[in-house]
């Protein structure tokens, strides 16, 4: 499989054997670092890491996945650089593809990534915009496949707001990779339409089924469950009471680990609001007064959550996805 040169901004680009590629990619490097053996293949060359949003796993994968192939990278904060300001997204793409190798960005609209990749000469890799997380669906499907053994034929159930980011992502992964895609939530936050109709003909290729649905009971029998925070990255405060009453119903408690079954994982791509051991957490807890959100404390620390080894699995998708589309040397 040859994926050097490729730009790496959405899995609508790639197939299902070249996802598959990645996910068996990552699962051997990975196997490399437990083992010490050394894959600084990449050795002299570097990548730049534009970041409109912060992040802790995002940058922090990157980089050790950079570093263990041998490379440096320079990280661009939220105000370092000047991409969109006093500098055009084509300039920033055609400046730093003549000083680096590869160009990461973490922030807003897909356009702006996919106008990144249209100047770059080298690949860019997409750290998570409003509309695609693809390097987080990597490392969901190598935990999902490390706990399982498989993915083909599975069901995954992804409560919350499904219309941005991880929900379009999951839903265009499952139906590319054969998983059945259930989501529930308040029919406002379904899923744009027309992506909809894409990935059913994704599923209809792949023999997984789509179901959109406001009943909970649509879990049952599901062996991934899965949920994001109730406000992204961006959204203004006042949305919070809105999102607190449309979603409460699709909370990921332990009743709802039930209803899928004993089997059943739970992921999240993390940060969770699970406790009020965080400002924002404390803050919702002296507004509104709950102490959780989109999932209970009870199942965050269950032994059906595999979150963390979903959060390191986020360093070897990243280590796999540079390796593959800069090439072994």
């Amino acid at each position: 499989m040859n994926l050097k040169g490729r730009d790496f901004l959405t899995l609508k680009d790639f197939t299902p054997e070249e996802i598959e590629y990645l996910i068996d990619l990552a699962a051997d490097l990975k196997d490399k670092k437990k083992k010490g053996v050394p894959m600084d293949v990449h050795r002299g060359k570097n990548i730049a890491l534009i970041f409109e949003k912060s992040s802790t796993r995002t940058r922090c994968a990157f980089e050790v996945a950079a570093s263990d192939l041998g490379m440096g990278s320079t990280y661009l904060g939220p105000t370092g650089s000047q991409i969109g300001t006093k500098e055009s997204i084509a300039d920033t793409a055609r400046v730093l593809c003549r000083m680096y190798e590869g160009i990461e960005y973490r922030g807003y609209g897909q356009e702006i990534v996919e106008e990144l990749a249209k100047y770059s000469d080298v690949p860019v890799w997409n750290g998570l915009t409003n509309e695609y997380h693809p390097t987080q669906m990597l490392a969901d499907m190598l935990t999902i496949k490390e706990h399982f053994g498989k993915l083909k034929g599975l069901k995954l159930a992804y409560l919350g707001d499904a219309r941005y980011n991880m929900g379009n992502s999951y839903m265009v992964v499952c139906s590319k990779l054969g998983i059945d895609y259930v989501v529930c939530t308040n029919k406002a936050y379904f899923p744009n339409e027309e992506l909809v109709a894409q990935c059913r003909e994704y599923a209809e290729a792949s023999g997984a089924q789509i179901t959109l649905t406001e009943d909970i009971d649509a879990v049952a029998g599901a062996d991934i469950v899965c949920t994001d925070v109730w406000v992204s990255m961006g959204e203004p405060d006042e949305v919070w009471e809105e999102r607190i009453k449309a979603f409460t119903p699709y909370k990921v408690t332990k009743d709802v680990m039930k209803k899928a079954g004993p089997n059943a994982i739970f992921l999240h791509c993390l940060p969770s609001f699970h406790d009020v051991k965080t400002k924002i957490g404390q803050d919702i807890y002296e507004r509104f007064g709950i102490a959780d959100m989109e999932v209970t404390d009870e199942v965050f620390e269950s032994g059906q959550s595999k979150v963390f080894d979903e959060a390191e699995n986020r360093m070897h998708t990243i280590k796999a996805v540079i390796y593959a589309t800069l090439g072994e040397k």
